[in-house]
């Protein structure tokens, strides 16, 4: 069915990469005040449709590419299965129902910032993408974008080191993601995506091996921050870091052990152990900032 073709060209499996515009209600606190909540949806609403926009819009100017991809092969524009029209048609009715949620409902930093996310993917996708390492660093941008809305849409600034974090785990996610395609697509990579001609699996382990361990230290280092201690009324969001190191070796094990890792979405999906590891961080993380001061009393009075 048409409808059909059209959610699945609009990628909800996708959407939960704006999961990021929960980070700063979360982590200041906020997660029980129903008005941050509110707006947090409503953010995460309107980074749902402009994703699917750029999804749109990439689809349709990569269809030829992708008919030769061997899983891209099966994407509705690219398989045949909707007109190409349906690919700008549908890009500027979901960007222009993104910036309307977003304006009426957050006002105009949260709406700025939306467009931001925006044209840096309308830049990415007319012709950023073929430039090594740049290409990366957009991504990465586009989830520090997500971050800043969610805290703009709740009247928070982010701490400085989440914001670091952010991009640390993004660009892990990026060089993971372009790795498992060199190896997978081999040769023929150049015609499936560009700037994979400027890329090494020797030059990515590099990459990996690097910003693994700056997402590992400021991790740390926000955990210690004195106004994340402040925060949180206590230092026990260091007890989280084990939870941090195992997600990332469990996904590091996952890139170098399997061909699947070339949708890091797919690859969270689909891992047990990585699903049960996030979701306990998420809930320890939950625990400690809404009642770590109740756990500090209660250890000091047992020990």
């Amino acid at each position: 069915m048409p409808l059909l073709k059209i959610l699945k060209l609009a990628r909800p499996e996708h959407w939960l990469k704006n999961g990021f515009v929960f980070v700063a209600l979360i982590f200041s606190g906020n997660l029980f005040s129903l008005p941050s909540l509110r707006d947090s949806l409503i953010a995460f609403a309107a980074f749902c449709l402009a994703s699917s926009a750029v999804y749109f819009l990439n689809d349709y100017r990569d269809r030829a590419a992708d008919a030769l991809h061997p899983t891209k092969q099966h994407r509705p524009l690219a398989s045949g299965a909707l007109p190409p029209w349906v690919g700008p048609v549908g890009f500027v009715i979901l960007c222009g129902t993104a910036v309307f949620v977003a304006l009426h409902f957050l006002g105009v930093l949260s709406t700025a910032i939306l467009v931001a996310y925006l044209l840096l993917n309308i830049g990415y996708s007319l012709g950023l993408k073929r430039l090594v390492i740049i290409d990366v660093l957009i991504i990465a941008t586009g989830f520090v974008l997500r971050v800043l809305a969610g805290a703009a849409a709740i009247g928070v600034m982010p701490s400085r080191w989440l914001v670091l974090c952010t991009i640390t785990i993004s660009l892990f996610l990026g060089f993971t993601k372009r790795r498992s395609e060199v190896l997978q697509l081999g040769d023929s990579r150049v015609s499936h995506r560009s700037v994979l001609a400027h890329y090494s699996a020797a030059f990515l382990d590099q990459m990996i091996s690097v910003v693994t361990a700056a997402t590992v230290v400021c991790y740390i280092l926000y955990t210690v921050d004195a106004a994340t201690v402040r925060m949180v009324g206590s230092s026990m969001l260091i007890f989280t870091v084990p939870l941090v190191l195992y997600g990332m070796f469990r996904y590091l094990y996952l890139v170098y052990h399997t061909r699947d890792a070339d949708d890091p979405t797919r690859t969270l999906y689909a891992d047990v152990p990585l699903l049960i590891t996030g979701g306990a961080w998420v809930v320890m993380c939950a625990v400690i900032i809404f009642y770590g001061k109740d756990l500090l009393s209660l250890a000091n009075r047992l020990f």
